[in-house]
């Protein structure tokens, strides 16, 4: 949820009376100006006076329009001297975690933190960005040995099964992290990095391995986008999967039943299928390693 433009613009006229653009008595900019400057609406530059007003930064000051307030620059209060970059991500991860991702916003972090919500833009210029540095400091969370084990097959188990569990740790990570247009975050980095180096030097071309990365990458962010879907079902619904199937599975039996399916429910009568998770993920990872056997057979 993008945060709203007064929010933006009050952050921005903050900014310049703490590094000193503006001085105590100087006159900030009035609802025109604002609209001028940013093509906002007379509601939102009203917002925007209003929110510094409400916060001491400003004052109205007869015949010279709203102006900074004296001792304006020193007028952060205590927590928002303490606040760091570092901390509005930790605390907007909190929130993740436990709220899911369509939870967090500027004001919700801010509120968490007790602080004004323009004081986090000190520190990250929008929401799009603060989801970036989570998902960084997230990644950063897994710690490659700085020797790897012998053979790629193993180096390749130990960095996917790192992956799959930093998932389940963080349900939202998976939406916040890209395929087609993949983010230029260090740390993502450094996997791409050790997988790349596991199946490097065994004879297989460039292009190769960097497919067998993302595909394997894929498969463990795949099958985690489930996470944050099903934590938002069942926060929403109080229904458990396991309930969830209980009320469908009937469904499915007669739509088995009909005969229409003739193959699907041959297979399925012959044993009971406990459809998991986390045996899905294994299933795929070791296909799609033995398939990367077949490969490095051949090139070698």
């Amino acid at each position: 949820m993008t945060e709203p433009p007064y929010l933006r613009i009050a952050a921005e006229i903050r900014r310049r009376i703490v590094i000193g653009e503006l001085r105590e008595g100087d006159k900030v900019p009035s609802t025109r100006g604002i609209i001028a400057e940013w093509g906002v609406a007379m509601a939102t530059a009203t917002k925007v006076l209003a929110t510094l007003k409400r916060d001491g930064l400003v004052i109205a000051k007869p015949g010279a329009g709203t102006v900074v307030a004296g001792r304006a620059r020193t007028a952060v209060p205590r927590t928002e001297a303490e606040l760091s970059r570092d901390r509005v991500v930790k605390a907007a991860i909190r929130i993740a975690d436990a709220e899911g991702i369509r939870a967090l916003s500027m004001r919700r972090i801010a509120s968490g933190l007790g602080v004004a919500t323009m004081a986090l833009y000190r520190h990250v210029t929008a929401k799009e960005e603060l989801i970036l540095e989570m998902a960084d400091m997230a990644l950063g969370e897994i710690r490659f040995p700085p020797e790897p084990p012998p053979g790629w097959r193993v180096q390749l188990e130990l960095m996917a099964r790192a992956q799959w569990a930093l998932f389940r740790r963080h349900p939202w990570l998976a939406q916040a992290l890209s395929i087609t247009r993949p983010q230029p975050l260090a740390n993502l980095l450094r996997h791409a990095d050790w997988a790349t180096r596991a199946l490097d030097g065994h004879g297989l071309p460039a292009s190769t391995i960097m497919y067998a990365h993302i595909t394997i990458f894929n498969h463990v962010r795949g099958i985690a986008l489930s996470f944050e879907s099903e934590a938002e079902s069942e926060s929403g619904t109080a229904v458990s999967a396991d309930a969830w199937l209980a009320v469908h599975e009937p469904i499915l039996r007669d739509l088995v039943a009909g005969g229409r399916f003739p193959n699907f429910a041959d297979v399925a009568s012959r044993a009971p299928f406990d459809y998991d998770l986390d045996t899905l993920f294994e299933f795929g990872l070791q296909r799609l390693l033995d398939g990367f056997s077949v490969l490095l057979a051949k090139a070698s």
